[in-house]
């Protein structure tokens, strides 16, 4: 459906347009009005519009200057021209900055409605024409399959896009799979896996994991059928390094995102629960409960020694720990070994909690030493050694957990709008004190730092992409090109367009038609 917004300074007439034409008739819904132009940018900033029905001339900011900066936000943006004027200047202006026809009041119903019909079509044949080789989509399903199974896409582009892809999302059920792999068949079997089997889709996460969704109807027959699936594209790969992880099965009307990090959580078990063909967030469970029940490790002591950064609480608790296990009845080494791997992925998991990202070999590094070892003297130093380096790692990072919040959110959401004001209203803390924290702890401004951000940002659009320079600087969160333009020489020694031109990696790519 597409999307019009109506501006003029006479209300009547707002009014008048919203009933006598029949919206729903051409696919049309009306998703705002104002009475001035710069009301009007404010609004369609924050709101999408593919048509916009204008007045000339307007208080405060006249039609044609609305136009001009509507067609900053949206260069594809359709614009139909209402005037009392028949003034062949603001004619020859309108054409220049190319509407779709320029109507005069009082209004003719039927010239308004052909006029409407005749732009509608042509937004519609656009999208019919617009070519996508394998590569382009591939990545667009990707880009949207991501940011929807982390919930990182509003409902209405998930709609566009999952049209235009012909993504059947809409089955009641989903699960999540993850599958680790250096083998590079792994990918082409997979794709074919999801030409094969309908309402299976695969794609590459940011991690570089291959990431399977099955859509589902019946979970209890449709789960089976898809390990079913996964076990036949392992004995048709390297068997020996393919590590294949199931999320929980999830309710498409509940928290559906759970299942991806379900499925990322069951990999980092993979060791533990020593499972050659696959990993289930069921056995993750299980085997969380009984470690706890059974073996009485006081993961709660842990987590605050993490939290406290001391070294000496997580060494008495794992000398504490390993004591009570080597003599316990019935232990063995494996097992042993095992009880060690699962406190390092615990240890991990809590980082998540707090969303540290340092030290990221520290799974893989503690784990080969522990599965390495040779005695229980020798897994415990293994064990200590490695939590060792962690908690040295987090005390280099001397940052409060307010800063490291807001630095994570502002990689997350650079492209949106972001000022001290906002963050402080969200983390419950005054702007000015916010402010100050940042500079104390990173040596620069909060602004410094975001236009910083999104410049770098902006940097990789144009190496990657054959975007335009308006469409990237609204990508990376900047509504006004001039000022993107001026930040842009700030950090870098040349214009944009210089800068794309010179670089080597420039490739097209479907984002030079969708934002992503």
């Amino acid at each position: 459906m597409y999307k019009v917004f109506i501006v003029d300074d006479e209300p009547f007439i707002i009014e008048g347009l919203y009933d006598v034409v029949d919206w729903s008739k051409h696919d049309i819904e009306v998703v705002g009005h104002a009475q001035n132009g710069r009301q009007a940018l404010e609004k369609m900033a924050v709101i999408p519009v593919d048509i916009l029905i204008t007045d000339i001339s307007m208080p405060i900011m006249t039609g044609l200057e609305l136009i001009e900066g509507a067609r900053q936000l949206n260069p594809n943006l359709r614009v139909i021209i209402l005037s009392g004027f028949d003034d062949f200047a603001y004619l020859k202006e309108g054409l220049r900055l190319g509407i779709e026809n320029y109507l005069l009041k009082p209004i003719n119903l039927k010239e308004l409605e052909e006029t409407i019909l005749s732009t509608t079509d042509k937004m519609t044949n656009a999208k019919r024409e617009m070519h996508l080789d394998p590569y382009d989509i591939n990545i667009l399903r990707s880009n949207i399959l991501y940011r929807w199974i982390t919930g990182r896409i509003e409902a209405e582009e998930l709609d566009e896009r999952a049209s235009l892809l012909n993504l059947n999302l809409d089955l009641p059920f989903l699960m999540v799979s993850i599958l680790r792999s250096d083998d590079e068949s792994l990918e082409m079997l997979l794709h074919q896996l999801m030409e094969q089997q309908e309402r299976v889709y695969y794609f590459r996460d940011n991690d570089g994991d291959h990431v399977l969704i099955c859509m589902m109807q019946d979970p209890d027959i449709e789960k089976t059928r898809a390990i079913r699936e996964l076990q036949q594209i392992r004995e048709r790969c390297d068997q020996a390094g393919l590590c294949i992880s199931l999320g929980s099965v999830q309710n498409l009307g509940g928290d559906y995102t759970a299942s991806y990090r379900h499925a990322k959580e069951a990999q980092e078990y993979y060791l533990v629960l020593q499972q050659p063909a696959y990993v289930d967030y069921l056995d993750v469970q299980e085997k969380k409960g009984e470690s706890a029940q059974a073996h009485v490790l006081q993961w709660p002591e842990y987590a605050r020694g993490i939290a406290g950064r001391d070294r000496q609480v997580l060494f008495l608790q794992i000398d504490r720990d390993f004591d009570q296990l080597r003599h316990t009845p019935g232990m063995t080494p494996t097992m042993l070994k095992s009880l060690a791997v699962e406190m390092i992925i615990r240890l991990k998991l809590e980082l998540n909690e707090i969303q540290y990202a340092a030290a990221p070999d520290f799974v893989k590094h503690t784990v080969t030493r522990i599965m390495d070892s040779n005695s229980i003297d020798d897994l415990v130093t293994g064990v200590k050694g490695g939590v060792g380096r962690l908690v040295d790692s987090l005390n280099q990072d001397v940052k409060s957990p307010v800063i490291q919040q807001i630095l994570l959110h502002t990689q997350q959401h650079y492209n949106e709008d972001l000022s001290l004001k906002v963050l402080g209203a969200e983390y419950h803390i005054h702007p000015v004190y916010l402010g100050h924290l940042f500079h104390k702890e990173t040596g620069e401004s909060f602004t410094e730092y975001v236009n910083k951000y999104r410049i770098d940002k902006a940097k990789e659009l144009l190496r990657t992409t054959s975007m335009k320079v308006q469409d990237i600087a609204k990508n990376v969160g900047y509504w006004e090109t001039g000022y993107f333009y001026k930040q842009f020489k700030k950090f870098v020694a040349y214009r944009p367009e210089t800068f794309g031109e010179c670089s080597d990696e420039t490739d097209q790519s479907i984002f030079s038609l969708f934002s992503p």
